[in-house]
């Protein structure tokens, strides 16, 4: 949540720092503000609302200064309003900082700081840190950093500008992404490629308890032993990738880039004549369990891998929320496997359930998008999905990637144990790479999905059902539409219907059935028969032929193929029934109300 942009070089830093936030829209927000050394003064502008408000500001300032700090703000102590946004300054305005996470002592240390005479401005928790720094302005930028850090708990990310250093950006973390971009001339800070890769694709990764001093010539990193040496990553990604290629909505875009995400995904996996998986990946023995740890849509992939490690390895299986992981009181050991899943690789509660793991000595996984988050460095194996990246904050590209990449890891295990026939794999092979043409097929029938779209705008609540692996689609598919058209939805299973919910069932009532594992769907339809009887609509997704199409009011066929790979599919639909029907009830799409891409706190 939040975004930290900072800028120090020969350039202007204003419209880097403004360019940068706006690439970090995805991250969720309710203010923004920039600080800039200029003339040797701190200036800031800080307000309210979207960047466009900022910008809308700064255009009659006519901010100018070669470094600068720049912060997008996701309320949690304090209300969103100019007060309580970033970057915070001291008392004297000659320090400004800008903060990501929650710094959990605040409290005991704003009183503290008020004893002392320091003067505070905001309602937030992140004005600790300016007031602090403000007490060590005899050291030097390093040093200060350091000393502050070490009161501070809880999690972070801050980017720090001070008259006293006019030509640096100091920052720290913990727990909280932070990025250096290396350029010619100009370095760079941010929480997240996107607002780098106009400048730069040589990015180094900040590690928890480290601090860094940022020069236009060079970027120095520290933790407690000294500096340190760290190489450089090439970002893949260009800039278009992080733009809307002209159209409406980053989610649009990005459910229609899913054929060549999947192709990404599976490159180099399959063999070029398709008779075998050449994964490249090292699994380790096969557990004695299987555990999926993940938040919100990872966990929705999670439960469909869950199920395939069950049929496939014949081991027990499960899926687990990681903020409930975290506090379970399990038995693990080296006999168990983790797998962390997380789009960002930052999701805090996922990090957090993995280290727990790691601790107790078992061995993890990592399952991200973002190759050198924390959970991608962290995890012993990292299976990266590849899927490019993914801006806006309902996810789709990132949650069918998820579900292949992590069937390659079941599979990868099925191999090296043994449990996969050369027939199998081959069979594996071809449906895999079958995938991506599938996904192109069932985007080109946009137009029909619409339609449904309409009916459902109009509606109260939704609701989604399914079996098996259905069920955990079902469950993707009502937080798709309920995060970004705000209507109220709720997946369960479809044996539950007569076990309570069947009584919220009447005339209209719209009902989304998924009926793609063929060896459930009588049983579905059983269950729909009996929301047909008391007046639902329902609208099936099927890749099998449904004899009994009576009990149906519309069919969306999906091109037919391994049951076990029909979530791939099965998801594209949902993601623009969800779409379509946002559009019609005109929401922020990409920006959903009180969300963020990126959930860096508990």
């Amino acid at each position: 949540m939040c975004g930290i942009v900072g800028y120090t070089g020969q350039g202007q830093a204003v419209p880097f720092l403004l360019a940068g936030l706006n690439r970090l829209e995805y991250r969720g927000y309710d203010s923004a503000g920039v600080a800039v050394m200029d003339g040797g003064q701190l200036s800031f502008v800080k307000t309210a609302g979207r960047i466009a408000e900022l910008e809308e500001v700064l255009a009659g300032r006519g901010l100018s200064g070669r470094v600068g700090v720049g912060h997008t703000r996701w309320a949690t102590h304090g209300r969103p309003n100019q007060q309580n946004a970033h970057p915070h300054l001291g008392c004297h305005g000659d320090v400004a900082v800008a903060h990501n996470g929650i710094i959990e002592n605040h409290a005991a240390l704003r009183r503290e700081l008020e004893a002392r005479g320091h003067r505070f401005r905001s309602e937030t928790d992140s004005e600790v840190v300016v007031h602090l720094l403000e007490e060590y302005s005899d050291r030097d930028l390093r040093q200060a950093l350091q000393a502050v850090t070490a009161r501070l708990r809880g999690t972070y990310a801050l980017a720090v500008v001070r008259t006293q250093d006019p030509n640096a950006v100091g920052a720290a973390r913990q727990d909280s992404p932070l990025l250096i971009g290396l350029g010619e001339g100009e370095n760079m800070l941010a929480s997240d490629i996107p607002a780098l890769i106009s400048h730069t694709r040589r990015v180094v990764v900040v590690e928890d308890g480290e601090v860094v001093v940022l020069s236009a010539e060079a970027a120095h990193i520290y933790n407690q032993e000294g500096e340190v040496e760290r190489t450089p990553l090439e970002v893949g990604w260009n800039l278009e990738e992080a733009e809307r290629g002209g159209l409406p909505h980053f989610m649009i875009k990005e459910i229609r880039e899913q054929p060549r995400a999947l192709r990404q995904t599976m490159a180099g996996r399959l063999s070029e004549d398709l008779s075998q998986l050449q994964l490249e990946i090292d699994p380790g023995p096969l557990p004695r369990k299987l555990w999926f740890v993940a938040c919100g849509t990872s966990y929705h992939a999670s439960l469909v891998a869950r199920r395939l490690a069950e049929d496939v390895l014949a081991i027990p299986a499960e899926a687990e929320l990681a903020s409930e992981f975290r506090y379970r009181h399990l038995a693990l050991g080296g006999e168990d496997t983790v797998v962390a899943v997380s789009q960002s690789g930052e999701t805090l509660d996922t990090l957090s359930a993995m280290r727990q793991a790691k601790a107790m000595g078992a061995r993890v996984i990592g399952v991200t998008n973002v190759i050198g988050s924390s959970i991608s460095r962290e995890a012993e194996l990292n299976v990266p999905t590849l899927a490019g990246p993914e801006i806006a904050v309902a996810s789709s590209k990132a949650y069918t990637t998820q579900i292949l990449a992590l069937t390659f890891l079941v599979l990868a295990y099925a191999k090296a144990s043994g449990r996969l026939t050369a027939a199998q794999e081959q069979a594996w092979a071809k449906e895999l790479w079958a995938l991506p043409e599938k996904a192109e097929l069932v985007l080109q029938k946009e137009q029909e999905i619409e339609a449904v779209a309409a009916r459902l705008s109009q509606a109260q609540d939704v609701f989604y059902v399914g079996r098996g692996t259905d069920y955990a689609v079902a469950m993707e598919g009502q937080l798709k539409l309920k995060e970004i058209s705000y209507l109220h939805a709720e997946a369960l299973a479809a044996g539950e219907l007569k076990h309570g919910t069947l009584a919220l069932i009447e005339a209209g009532v719209p009902v989304v059935a998924l009926l793609t594992q063929g060896d459930l769907i009588d049983k579905t339809l059983s269950n729909l028969a009996e929301i047909k009887a008391r007046g639902g609509w329902v609208y099936a997704i099927t890749s099998h032929d449904l004899l009994d199409r009576q009990e149906l009011d519309h069919v969306f066929v999906l091109p037919a193929g391994r049951d076990e790979l029909a979530p791939v599919l099965a998801a594209l639909p949902l993601q623009l029934l969800a779409y379509y029907v946002a559009l019609l009830r005109q929401t922020d799409i990409d920006k959903p109300r009180n969300l963020a891409k990126s959930v860096t706190v508990e």
